[in-house]
């Protein structure tokens, strides 16, 4: 996954703040990317997000930054995690604190954050929303929240993909999935967490989630 997301065409993409940008996966699907969005200032869907964020902030799959610098400019304890360098030094030139790191590797100050973040399709990484889940269990809080962006559709899917730029430039293969919001609970409730609020904003829908008690996680 790491090697896959140091691709050339996902660093010149964050690099320029343009796409094309996209997920292929083996059949030829493609899943655009929304770079140039992801390069601008948080529109009112994000604002939505940061607006439920609470105490300090983990931004999972941060890119290059906006929420990060958002929370950042408010006074807000947020650290962003991203396995390409580039998206970390973006955050940072944003005024944003980021780390290159994953979030499967050791985190500061695990168990202790507030909210997690879960934004732009990360629920994906990994390829296993319920892992992914599972994990964030010993990264978050027993009283914080996950936020989570669902797929606008009924979906539920694990697959392989690369980052492809439309024009040849492909990386790695790496596991990927996608969930809409009804495969989200699911999942969520397999890990050991319950839905706590659903909402849609500019057409992206979201949860947030809140640890179950730890006798309701069913491994």
């Amino acid at each position: 996954m790491t090697t896959s997301w140091r691709s050339d065409p996902y660093t010149d993409a964050l690099r320029t703040g343009r796409g094309p940008l996209f997920l292929r996966r083996h059949d030829g699907w493609l899943l655009p990317l929304e770079v140039e969005r992801w390069c601008e200032a948080p529109d009112a869907a994000d604002r939505s997000v940061l607006e439920r964020c609470h105490g300090t902030v983990l931004d999972i799959g941060c890119g290059p930054g906006r929420l990060v610098a958002a929370l950042a400019v408010e006074g807000r304890r947020a650290l962003g995690i991203d396995i390409s360098p580039e998206a970390v030094a973006r955050t940072e030139r944003l005024g944003g604190t980021a780390l290159c790191r994953s979030v499967f590797d050791p985190l500061p100050a695990e168990g202790r954050w507030d909210t997690a973040l879960l934004i732009d399709g990360n629920i994906g990484i990994g390829g296993d929303p319920a892992a992914l889940l599972r994990r964030l269990r010993r990264v978050v809080s027993r009283s914080g929240l996950v936020l989570a962006e669902c797929a606008p559709v009924d979906v539920d899917e694990r697959c392989e993909v690369r980052v492809d730029d439309g024009r040849g430039g492909r990386g790695a293969p790496f596991s990927w999935a996608r969930v809409g919001t009804r495969a989200l609970s699911d999942h969520a409730a397999r890990a050991g967490w319950r839905v706590v609020e659903s909402w849609t904003a500019e057409g992206r829908p979201f949860l947030a989630l809140a640890p179950q008690s730890p006798v309701a996680v069913r491994l």
